[in-house]
Parts: structure tokens; C-alpha cells; sequence
């Protein structure tokens, strides 16, 4: 019996997650659970999956909370503190970290501090900080499991072979709603942004996925979890979803892990890993599928791509310049305030700045967390700026 504490339950891989273990009684317990700020949900997994150690990251919505399940539960303080007081307190077994965002990156290291596995969700900490986190968690002898379908798919194809033996990394990608779209992508709206064709997700992802920066900030993790360089991952449009990556090895062999799109499959493998159990999932029939395409991916209409891998290249702060101007980018068009176009023109122009700036020559977690702070000033200063910024939010 294994415990589990859950960072983001409320949200899609925190759901499924709960779901897996719902199914597996027998294999784990939930020690730990919190969420951003939806306190209805975060109160109904409480009395159905009895946490002993509770979070809500809005820390208005404390005193909410603790009025309706103050005496069934410990409630932490809110915030990152509160995330890295819960992460000590409930010394889980695996602590699934599925926060969106950089503000992942210290209840990441705090988790690698205290826990035995890592069940990876929440990219970005891998983006902006990959080669300190790889390194920590090697010392502590704290495994990490990626839950990304793509990533997990690749994890699974390695097998445990080493990168010597790799020739490349073929990284799959849906494409997004507006891959094939016909009109002018700059009109497109939050709503259209969010509805992806394959899977369900929350905002953030679902438009990171559409500017296709999703992929550009995967192939920075993959570098960074399996320790090979960007320019053996390739990136193809597949937009059937169903083969999630694939290893191609210096022999000629390639392995590939395909399924149906549910991310109850890479959830339970990187919980259950060495070992597989039986799964509900809806089983793949070879049968059932009309065809398999594969495509290059154009980065002239999605140029956030090229921006990804060229800042992946660079490594240093790039990443975590591309990753802050990102996060505040998409949150400008989530609200409104600029187009779905001015997302990669604003992240663009933020790394331009950065390229023309002074440098530190040492990478710590204090210059990433700068950099971050100073990278999400300059993409509000760039949105200011641009003309396309909507009428009466200038």
C-alpha cells in the first residue's frame, strides 16, 4: 500500500488520478490533496477519499474550507508554503505534482526532498530548471515518473536503455483545434483556443497547445528527463493521437507506445511502475483505425514552436525567459486583452530583449526565479505596446 499526495486534484490529471486510485484500493491510500482554489471539489474528494493533509492554494479560501472540514483534516496554509508545509507533513510515498505553471518548481523540490517517486505532470519546473531538478533527485535517489502522455510514451519506449543507444526522439503532437484551420487565425477567441480535439484539459494547456508552444516546452523537458540533445527530438503533427511517441535506437529499431487517448494510462503506469495492472481503459483495436498520418509542423503559422527550440538550444534562462513570457502571454488572451497571434509575437520579442541582455554566467533556483519575475514584466510591457491590444483594456 503505497500513499499518495495529490498537487492539483481538482483539475484533469489530479481527477484522473483519483479515479486510478479509486480502482486500485488495494495499491494506495490518498495522504494528501490540494488544489488551487475550487473548494467544492476539493470538499467532495475530501469525504470520499479521507486525505489526513489538505492545501487550498488561494489562501482566501481558507477559512472557507476549514469551516465545513476544519476538524476531519490538517489544513496547511495556502500558497507555495502551504504546498511545501503539506508535501513535509504527509511524508507520501509518491506525490503527484500536477500544478500548472512555474509556481510548481519549489513544492517540486520540496516533493524530491521527502518522497520516494515523483509522478511528473507539471512541465514547466522541468523547462526552467530541468538540469537542477535531474541532479537533486538523483542525490536524494527520488524517482520521477512523467504522467504526459508524450513523455510517458517515450519513457516506456526506452525501456531503460541509456541515451548512448538512442538515434532520436520522435515527439508526437495532436496539432491542435486550428492545425487544418481555414480563416484568419488571428481572430480565433479563448473559447475556440481551449476546446482540443483530442483531450481534455485545462486552459493553459489547451491553448499551449493550439500555438503549438506545448511541444517546443516538451521537447526542453524530454532533453532535460532523459538527458539527450533537442536536436535528436523530432516533432510530428499526428493527428489521430493514438501513437503518443516512439525511440528510434542506432540499430534502425524504433519502439513506439501507442493507446486511445486517456491519460488514465500514462496516470496509473507512472504510479504502478515497474509493475502493470489492469486498467478500464477503453482497450486500442488496430482494426478500428482508418489511418495513421503524419505531418512536419508548420511554424510559420505557429512560430511559437521555433521560438521553443531555439530557446532550448540556448538553454541557460532561455528557458525560463520563454516559459514566463508564455504563461503571462496566454493569460492576457485567456482574459481578452490581446489576440491568439500576440501570444508568440509577445514571447518572441521578450527573448529578443533577453537575447540583447547581460547574462549570469551561474544558473541557480534565485537567477530562474528572477529571470521568471523579469521576463513576465517585459511580455505585460510588450502587450502594451501592441496595437492589437483590445479596445478599452489599453
Amino acid at each position: 500500500m503505497k500513499e499518495v499526495a495529490i498537487l492539483g486534484s481538482t483539475g484533469s490529471i489530479g481527477k484522473n488520478t483519483l479515479d486510478v486510485i479509486s480502482k486500485n484500493p488495494e495499491m494506495f491510500k490518498v495522504k494528501a490533496l490540494a488544489a488551487n482554489s475550487s473548494v467544492e471539489k476539493l470538499i467532495e474528494q475530501i469525504y470520499k477519499f479521507n486525505p489526513k493533509y489538505v492545501c487550498v492554494f488561494d489562501e482566501k479560501k481558507r477559512d472557507e474550507l476549514k469551516k465545513i472540514v476544519g476538524k476531519k483534516v490538517k489544513i496547511t496554509p495556502g500558497g507555495i508554503e502551504g504546498l511545501c508545509e503539506m508535501i513535509e507533513l504527509s511524508k507520501a510515498d509518491i506525490v503527484v505534482s500536477a500544478i500548472t505553471g512555474a509556481i510548481g518548481l519549489l513544492p517540486l523540490l520540496c516533493a524530491i526532498e521527502n518522497s520516494k517517486r515523483i509522478c511528473l505532470a507539471n512541465k514547466e519546473p522541468m523547462v526552467i530548471a530541468g538540469d537542477l531538478i535531474m541532479k537533486k533527485a538523483d542525490y536524494k535517489k527520488t524517482e520521477i515518473i512523467p504522467i504526459d502522455s508524450e513523455p510517458s510514451a517515450i519513457f516506456q519506449s526506452l525501456g531503460g536503455y541509456s541515451p548512448d543507444h538512442i538515434k532520436k526522439i520522435i515527439l508526437t503532437a495532436s496539432g491542435g483545434p486550428f492545425y487544418r484551420f481555414k480563416g484568419d487565425i488571428s481572430s480565433i477567441l479563448p473559447e475556440q483556443a481551449i476546446k482540443h480535439p483530442k483531450w481534455k484539459m485545462g486552459p493553459k494547456i489547451s491553448v499551449d497547445s493550439a500555438t503549438l508552444m506545448n511541444k517546443g516546452l516538451e521537447a526542453i523537458e524530454i532533453k532535460n528527463l532523459f538527458g539527450v540533445d533537442i536536436s535528436m527530438i523530432e516533432i510530428i503533427i499526428h493527428p489521430q493521437s493514438v501513437l503518443h511517441s516512439a525511440v528510434e535506437f542506432i540499430d534502425g529499431s524504433i519502439i513506439a507506445q501507442f493507446s486511445n487517448p486517456d491519460m488514465r494510462i500514462p496516470i496509473q503506469f507512472s504510479l504502478t511502475y515497474p509493475q502493470r495492472v489492469v486498467s478500464s481503459v477503453k482497450r486500442l483495436s488496430f482494426l478500428d483505425i482508418n489511418r495513421l498520418e503524419f505531418f512536419k509542423p508548420e511554424t510559420k503559422e505557429f512560430p511559437a514552436l521555433k521560438i521553443a527550440l531555439y530557446c532550448g538550444r540556448k538553454a541557460g534562462l532561455y528557458p525560463a525567459v520563454l516559459n514566463a513570457a508564455n504563461e503571462k502571454a496566454v493569460e492576457l488572451f485567456l482574459k481578452g486583452e490581446i489576440r491568439f497571434t500576440d501570444i508568440a509575437n509577445i514571447v518572441e520579442n521578450v527573448v529578443e530583449i533577453y537575447d540583447r541582455s547581460k547574462k549570469p554566467l551561474r544558473i541557480d533556483i534565485s537567477e530562474i526565479i528572477e529571470g521568471d519575475l523579469w521576463a513576465r514584466e517585459k511580455a505585460i510591457e510588450t502587450a502594451r505596446m501592441l496595437k492589437s491590444f483590445v479596445k478599452g483594456k489599453r
